[in-house]
């Protein structure tokens, strides 16, 4: 480089200014020193060239400056070299300011990290229907890239999934993030004070933006005390957003910063995006919740509140709705006439609100076709006859979901002989644990859902042990879509077997044994029902044979009597010597052989006769000039209740009388 003309370039970005350096300039580069002497050089100029050289303002790299004609250069002595040291030589040196690049560049890194918040909150926030959730998952996403703290506070009744109305509204922390140690901040779950909510002179609800809290006041007025020990931990600047969707206001979140820079004015744009995406989920959340409470109140309405009190069976369930929604799950307990009693089972196709009214309609349908006395097979093909007029309605919505498919399984116990039928229609079996601990399925006939016309419907009848447990659940608690069926069945019948166990520890091994293994997408709603077989005592029933002769009635009626004294009932037995002299003369004089007469003590006494004819009676008021026909309306008006039962062979017609010890409004 020696012998070439060199020069010292100061250059501004974006300036076109050259300055040759002569004695003063030297004085603006100070302390820096161009030379041999004390200067880190580059060696591929031969040693005379710093690698680079900064000023206070100024830094740059170097390089040689080749002037366009000969002069004499200046140059700048280096630090400790004194004048009279300067040579004939000079060394070339470019100073380029890169103060506002440097500042540009780190607006731009402020400005990604910001989108990347942002896009990193869009796939985040939100992926839940649950408002305390979506609120926590804004605490995880802003801690510790946004803020060290993070608060959300909610109005009660956005959590409980209800519209916030106008006016004053308490508000619990339900989110609470912190990226470094104790805060004196309250706790989740508290009614926190501090911060305030911001108010403008039109009532609205403000954001808050503090850079400096030791300097502002206002936020201090709520609770000095706590504000002081915010201050003392650490906190110097804060930002509060409401939360507001649709002009209403559901909430605050709060941003709090103690170990990073205070917040900026470009870091509130930031925050306000942030809770305005929060708060568009947090309304879709309430609105999923309130609709949601509304669909399974709704439910739970058409579900029993209690079990019926009844003798035929100890009975325990569970029911747990569906994950996704509202589900047609149902089950019932119908006790019936002769202390017999009805297990039912049904799942409806779909879920919502619509799920929910179908399954009502059909529970509703099966207590009226069991009010009738019908066997299993009858009730599923007057059950599957109405579901197909319910599709085939002209008036039913287009938009409206079909009935169609659903399933259901009825079983209709009797205690008197531990017979039970069974019929189904597309419903999963029954599972049987006997006595001893051992299990069986069920394997009545499965026929196809309700709706597709498959009627007559095939039953089957089996004897149940006494102390037996029958099962009968929703496909909802053994279908898993990457597990066999079979398997599942097995899993429930393992789990159900113990022996001792009540209907209610019955159903809490069941759960335990199967719900763990479920995904989230497999968790419909489940219908879960136990009932543990008892039998009426033999001393409690009391049976006669009648011939087919009028004479033979009186000395029936005449053992009754001292039955129902031997029963300790003599206060009831006038009126059931009535009631039987009127059925069994009608079976005598009308009926076909063989004539029955039966008496149940269960909770209530019963009085059934039986014949083989399928004559049915009919009750109507005779008029003054009929001659009879008056026998019904007598049974009717003594009886609590009456009604007739067909069977393979006839037909029983029975009546109901409540015991002296027993509310005469008790249920049937």
């Amino acid at each position: 480089m020696a012998g070439e003309d060199l020069e010292v370039v100061l250059r501004r970005d974006g300036e076109r200014l050259d300055q040759r350096v002569v004695h003063g300039a030297a004085e603006r580069v100070e302390p820096v020193a161009v030379g041999p002497v004390g200067v880190d050089t580059d060696e591929r100029h031969g040693g005379c060239l710093p690698r680079s050289v900064h000023t206070s303002r100024y830094s740059t790299g170097i390089r040689p400056h080749r002037s366009a004609r000969p002069r004499r250069p200046r140059r700048v002595p280096a630090a400790g070299q004194q004048e009279s040291d300067r040579g004939s030589g000079g060394h070339p040196a470019t100073f380029r300011d890169t103060t506002e690049l440097r500042e540009i560049a780190g607006q731009a890194e402020g400005a990604a990290q910001r989108l990347d918040l942002l896009y990193t909150a869009g796939l985040r926030i939100g992926t839940s229907l649950d408002v305390v959730r979506t609120a926590e998952e804004l605490a995880d996403v802003t801690v510790p890239r946004f803020a060290d703290v993070t608060t959300i506070d909610l109005l009660d009744p956005v959590i409980d999934g209800r519209e916030p109305l106008p006016g004053p509204a308490t508000a619990r922390r339900v989110a609470l993030r912190s990226a470094g140690s104790a805060h004196p901040l309250e706790d989740v779950g508290s009614r926190p004070r501090v911060p305030p909510v911001a108010v403008d002179d039109e009532g609205e609800t403000v954001t808050v933006f503090e850079p400096d809290l030791a300097a502002a006041d206002e936020w201090r007025a709520t609770d000095p005390e706590r504000a002081e020990r915010i201050l003392a931990a650490g906190f110097h600047s804060r930002i509060t957003v409401p939360m507001r969707a649709r002009g209403t206001v559901f909430g605050l979140a709060g941003f709090w910063r103690r170990d990073q820079q205070p917040f900026q004015p470009e870091d509130l744009a930031s925050a306000e995006e942030l809770v305005t995406r929060t708060a568009v989920c947090v309304d879709n959340a309430r609105r999923y919740a309130r609709e949601h409470s509304m669909a399974v109140t709704l439910q739970r309405s058409l579900l029993p509140g209690r079990l019926p009190e009844q003798n035929a069976v100890d009975a325990a369930y569970r029911y747990l709705p569906a994950q996704a929604g509202v589900g047609g799950d149902w089950f019932d307990v119908i006790p019936l006439p002769g202390a017999r009693v009805a297990l039912v089972v049904g799942d409806v196709v779909g879920h919502g609100l619509h799920a929910a009214a179908t399954m009502g309609r059909l529970r509703t349908a099966v207590h009226n076709f069991s009010s009738l006395d019908l066997p299993p097979d009858e009730l599923l093909a007057h059950l599957d006859e109405l579901v197909a007029r319910i599709d085939q309605d002209p008036t039913r919505g287009a938009d409206t979901e079909p009935v169609t498919g659903a399933t259901v399984l009825y079983a209709l116990y009797d205690p008197t002989s531990g017979r039970c039928h069974l019929a189904r229609a597309g419903h999963p079996p029954p599972v049987l644990a006997h006595p001893d601990g051992t299990t069986t399925v069920l394997e009545a006939p499965a026929n196809l859902p309700l709706g597709l016309g498959t009627s007559p419907f095939e039953m089957r009848e089996v004897t149940l042990p006494e102390g037996s447990r029958l099962v009968l659940y929703t496909d909802g608690l053994i279908r898993m879509r990457d597990r066999d069926l079979d398997e599942r069945i097995d899993l429930l019948r393992s789990a159900v077997g113990h022996v001792h166990d009540a209907p209610e520890e019955t159903c809490t091994a069941a759960l335990e044994a199967l719900l763990p293994d479920r995904s989230l997408s497999d968790r419909d709603d489940i219908a879960l029902l136990v009932a543990r077989t008892s039998k009426l005592p033999p001393d409690r029933v009391a049976e006669w044979d009648v011939p087919l002769d009028p004479e033979a009635v009186a000395p029936v009626r005449a053992a009754c009597v001292r039955q129902m004294t031997a029963w300790g009932l003599g206060e009831t037995a006038f009126t059931v010597e009535l009631i039987l002299s009127e059925l069994i003369t009608n079976a005598v004089r009308h009926g076909a052989p063989p004539v029955t007469v039966r008496l149940l003590r269960d909770r209530y006494l019963t009085c059934e006769v039986s014949d083989a004819s399928s004559t049915a009676p009919h009750l109507r008021r005779a008029t003054s000039a009929d001659e009879g026909g008056r026998g019904l309306f007598l049974i009717a008006q003594l009886a609590q209740h009456w009604g007739t039962r067909y069977g393979p062979h006839g037909k029983t017609i029975w009546a109901e009388l409540p015991l002296p010890d027993s509310p005469d409004d008790a249920p049937v």
